[in-house]
């Protein structure tokens, strides 16, 4: 339920308890609010959405905090402000704050990228995601795959977002002893079904 200023009480919590980045998240926070966004609590922090669909999600890190567009890749960044997390990540982007300053300064170019995701949405615009076949297997989990049957059986059982998920992971290490320390230790998950972050 939102207060007269669209305000969701069940989300306050979260700017309460801020100590580092409270200002900052604080005006993040009037300005989603400002765009006529509704606002709720999704993986722990505070989420806008337009007509039950995410827009974009407030969050917090140690060296800045950050406005994060779900389909980030589908806007014009005519700022040049949208940043790609990690190079997996295919559909989101953020926007980092490190002052309350920055956020005051382009508090109506921010609102034109929320206006501009909100349109994304009602567009039924989608992003065009990775297959999980596109996606390299490390030699070091191909040989794993080949000499375990029941490994092989039990990856390819995981949804198509797990496997990717195992796949980035255990890709990322450059050192071919460091890749097969990450596989040994989750093979046993993969065994019993479980994704990476299960």
């Amino acid at each position: 339920m939102q207060d007269a200023n669209g305000m969701n009480p069940r989300v306050d919590f979260y700017f309460n308890k801020a100590t580092k980045w409270q200002e900052e998240i604080t005006l993040l926070r009037s300005i989603a609010l400002d765009c006529q966004l509704n606002e709720e609590l999704k993986w722990g922090c505070p989420c806008y959405l337009s007509q039950e669909k995410n827009i974009v999600l407030i969050h917090v890190f140690k060296e800045y905090c950050a406005f994060l567009f779900f389909k980030g890749v589908l806007l014009k960044d005519t700022h040049g402000m949208l940043i790609q997390q990690t190079k997996n990540v295919q559909a989101a982007r953020q926007i980092r704050f490190t002052n309350v300053r920055e956020i005051k300064k382009n508090r109506a170019i921010l609102k034109a990228y929320i206006y501009q995701a909100v349109e994304v949405e009602k567009a039924g615009l989608k992003v065009q995601l990775k297959k999980t076949r596109e996606v390299p297997v490390p030699e070091e989990f191909q040989h794993k795959l080949n000499k375990i049957p029941a490994l092989k059986t039990s990856f390819y059982a995981l949804t198509p977002g797990r496997q990717r998920a195992y796949l980035f992971y255990f890709s990322q290490p450059k050192q071919s002893i460091t890749r097969e320390s990450r596989i040994e230790k989750h093979m046993k998950k993969i065994l019993n079904g479980k994704g990476l972050d299960d």
